[in-house]
C-alpha cells in the first residue's frame, strides 16, 4: 500500500466512519475499485482507532463527566447500549465479514440506510433527554448499532436515526449515538490486537499506517462537526438521497456485469 492509498482511505474511513454513509461500505467500494489489500487487520484496526481519537477529542466535556462521576445514568445507558451490539458483533461476526466481499449487497444496504434517516427525519416531537430517556431505548438503539456491522449500514446514521424515531431530541440523540460508538470502537480494537500481534506488515508498511491513521483522525473530525450541523439543522434527508444514487448506481453495475 502507497502512501497515497493509505491517506485516501484513511481520509474515507473518517469521513464515513460519521458521516451517515456506511464507512464499512464505502471502504468496500474503494477497495473493489483501487484493487488496493489493505495488509490484514493492521490497517483496519489503526483506522479506526484514529476515528476513536476524534470522537474523544470532539466529546471531551462528556468523557470528563462520565469519568468524574461514572455512576451517572449516561454511563449505564452507554453500557446497556452497548451489549446487544457486542453480542451480536461476536454471534454474526462470520456472516457480516462474508457481506464484505460483495458490492451487489451494499448497493441494497445503502438503500435501507437512506430510508431509515428519511423516516427519522419525518418524526415529530423528539423532545426526550438523558433523563428521559429509558433502558429500552439503549436496547433498542443497541441492536441497531450491531445490525450496523453489516457492510452499506451506517453505524452513525443507524443510531442516530432509531433515537429520534424513540423520540430523543437531537441535541441527545448524536451525543448517545457518539458516546456509544466509544466502547465498540474501542473493543474491537482490543479483540483484533492478539492476531495485529502476529502481523509481519507493521513492520513493513509503519510509514503508510501511520499516515493513514492520521487521515481518519483529522477527516472523522470534520465529520463529526458536519453531521452536528446538518443534524441540528434538519438536513439528514440529504444523506438519505446520496445513499439513495449510491445504491442504485452499485445494483445496476453489479446487476449488468
Amino acid at each position: 500500500m502507497s502512501y497515497i492509498e493509505a491517506i485516501l482511505l484513511g481520509l474515507i474511513q473518517g469521513l464515513t466512519e460519521f458521516l451517515p454513509v456506511s464507512s464499512s461500505g464505502h471502504l468496500v467500494i474503494l477497495s473493489s475499485v483501487l484493487g488496493v489489500d489493505t495488509e490484514g487487520l493492521t490497517f483496519e484496526v489503526l483506522v479506526h482507532f484514529g476515528t476513536l481519537i476524534a470522537v474523544l477529542v470532539v466529546f471531551k466535556d462528556d468523557i470528563i463527566s462520565l469519568i468524574r462521576n461514572p455512576f451517572q445514568k449516561l454511563t449505564l445507558l452507554i453500557i446497556v447500549g452497548a451489549i446487544p451490539t457486542a453480542i451480536m458483533g461476536l454471534a454474526f461476526e462470520d456472516t457480516f465479514e462474508r457481506m464484505f466481499g460483495s458490492l451487489h449487497i451494499v448497493g441494497f444496504t445503502l438503500l435501507i440506510t437512506g430510508a431509515l434517516l428519511w423516516i427519522a427525519e419525518t418524526i415529530k416531537g423528539n423532545n426526550k433527554g438523558f433523563k428521559q430517556m429509558k433502558y429500552r431505548d439503549a436496547v433498542i438503539v443497541g441492536i441497531a448499532q450491531g445490525v450496523a456491522i453489516t457492510p452499506g449500514i451506517s453505524r452513525s446514521g443507524s443510531t442516530i436515526a432509531m433515537s429520534l424515531i424513540l423520540g430523543l431530541d437531537r441535541r441527545t440523540a448524536a451525543r448517545y449515538s457518539f458516546l456509544l460508538a466509544i466502547p465498540v470502537i474501542l473493543g474491537a480494537t482490543l479483540l483484533k490486537t492478539k492476531e495485529l500481534i502476529t502481523e509481519p506488515a507493521i513492520t513493513a508498511f509503519y510509514g503508510p499506517y501511520l499516515a493513514g491513521t492520521i487521515a481518519a483522525a483529522l477527516s472523522g473530525y470534520a465529520a463529526i462537526r458536519i453531521l452536528l450541523r446538518f443534524l441540528q439543522e434538519g438536513k439528514l434527508k440529504y444523506f438519505s438521497v446520496y445513499c439513495w444514487l449510491v445504491g442504485i448506481v452499485l445494483i445496476l453495475l453489479t446487476t449488468i456485469n
